[in-house]
């Protein structure tokens, strides 16, 4: 399928379902993109990794009690969030072994609930791998209204947040909280992961979460601009993505990893390309000047 006609199949109104579809690939992966560039920057992948697998015994409830599984999801990654943040205060116990210790145990709690449902087998495919052939209107209104939610969150605490992930004792001098800064960014990064597991699911939502963002991150060191390029990659490849799950007949899921891993490798090839060509002209220029321009005071260039 070409380009022209997947753009036709989205303005063809009998298929109205491919366009809530696409519009819930855009919005999770640009709320993904913003909170996953804090999430890069400080190293954190395993905590949305930890969060990711927290939220599966609240959707799982939420299946087997018939309420919204976006609001399950959202109390199970909070709460874990929450109990993330307080017991990591303890630093004889690091923040990583608190951090397997409870999402191995979430999602233990969540796979005894699906253990005890019946009737649970297609639901729990939608989980693990996605599925937005389903996406509902409501779903869209309330996945927007978390995301401006989420960035409001992120926007207030923006600088503190910032200054946590580069220098604790630092952000403390000038006057943050850490461990509220930290409680925001975790408690964000799970209402992001709620949202996104109905675009990729429960296995592949750390890749919308960490793909773009390490993308980007290849491509500038400042924060705002990290998290404009992160927004726009992540949109980018949830297009792509859709477009080849609909071309092809694949998992939408797995598609947008793909798109997205395509993505961090082509830039990853073309930065490695770009500077070791800037060393050799480096080294050609070198070369041509007399030996007694040469020398250490000269401008190098850092891979």
């Amino acid at each position: 399928m070409s380009l022209f006609e997947f753009l036709l199949d989205l303005t063809n109104p009998e298929l109205a379902f491919l366009q809530r579809a696409l519009l819930m690939a855009i919005l999770s992966a640009l709320l993904c993109g913003i909170v996953g560039v804090h999430i890069v920057v400080r190293g954190l992948s395993f905590v949305g990794d930890a969060l990711a697998h927290s939220v599966f015994p609240g959707i799982a409830i939420a299946f087997a009690t018939g309420a919204s599984t976006l609001l399950g999801g959202a109390v199970a990654g909070v709460v874990v969030a929450l109990l993330i943040a307080l017991l990591s205060r303890r630093r004889t116990v690091g923040e990583d072994s608190v951090i397997g210790i409870l999402f191995a145990a979430a999602f233990s709690v969540g796979l005894v609930i699906v253990s005890q449902m019946s009737t649970y087998t297609g639901s729990l495919e939608s989980l693990l791998f996605g599925s937005l052939t389903g996406v509902t209107e409501t779903d869209l209104v309330t996945v927007a209204a978390s995301g401006v939610v989420v960035l409001g969150m992120l926007a207030i605490s923006h600088r503190g947040i910032v200054a946590v992930s580069f220098d604790r004792e630092y952000a403390r001098t000038l006057g943050y909280r850490d461990g509220l800064m930290d409680v925001v960014l975790y408690v964000a990064t799970a209402l992001a992961v709620v949202v996104s597991v109905s675009t990729v699911g429960n296995v592949l939502v750390l890749a919308l979460l960490v793909g773009p963002p390490a993308t980007a991150r290849l491509l500038t060191t400042r924060v705002a601009p990290m998290m404009s390029l992160s927004a726009a990659l992540g949109v980018f490849a949830a297009f792509v993505g859709l477009w080849i799950s609909w071309a092809q007949s694949v998992p939408t899921g797995a598609a947008l990893v793909l798109a997205i891993t395509g993505q961090f490798i082509l830039v990853w090839i073309w930065k490695s390309g770009a500077e070791s060509m800037m060393r050799r002209s480096a080294r050609a220029i070198k070369e041509l000047l007399p030996k007694s321009a040469r020398s250490s005071d000269l401008p190098t260039i850092n891979a």
